[in-house]
């Protein structure tokens, strides 16, 4: 696009840089969740709406999650986000900078307003992660990216199922 950067630091109040955002089409438009690196270097996911995915509103507030349980953290050091949108629910992948290591959240919205917060999918450390869009075989299915803390080389990507959001398993190799 001939006027890249479509989003730049100036969107958000506090934000250093705007990136590694994640987009689907929303309603009459499109919604996003956005990673924005903040003048202090602390990372926070913010959410944006346009109607023609060029003219961004991206909201000042950092996303407000919600989760039933209180083991689970909701971490305000959060980047990567990732979308994907399954039936009439978007789930929302991220990483959380964990005092345990890099790790993956998960949670879902209908409204780009209220997010749950579900069981995080994988233990530490892992980088990144993305839901299929469709479930196979009647299951929900990831791709997902382990690393650990002191940033050996990683990028082997695996592939794993779930039945219901919360128990993965059947962890394949697929590629390094």
């Amino acid at each position: 696009y001939k006027g890249n950067p479509i989003i730049t630091a100036s969107a958000v109040p506090r934000a250093n840089s705007i990136h590694n955002s994640a987009i689907v089409p929303f309603e009459d438009g499109y919604a996003g969740i956005f990673r924005v690196d903040e003048i202090d270097f602390n990372f926070t996911m913010h959410v944006g709406r346009s109607k023609d995915g060029i003219n961004w509103d991206i909201d000042p507030e950092i996303l407000n999650m919600e989760c039933d349980d209180p083991e689970i953290p909701i971490d305000t050091r959060t980047y990567d986000p990732r979308l994907t949108k399954i039936d009439d629910i978007y789930y929302f992948t991220w990483c959380i900078d964990s005092a345990q290591g890099p790790c993956i959240g998960l949670a879902t919205t209908k409204d780009f307003k209220v997010f749950k917060q579900m069981e995080n999918p994988l233990p530490p450390s892992n980088r990144n992660c993305v839901i299929f869009p469709r479930k196979i075989d009647g299951k929900y299915a990831i791709l997902h990216r382990p690393s650990d803390r002191g940033h050996t080389p990683f990028g082997d990507m695996f592939y794993a199922n779930s039945s219901d959001l919360k128990y993965w398993g059947e962890h394949r190799f697929v590629f390094g």
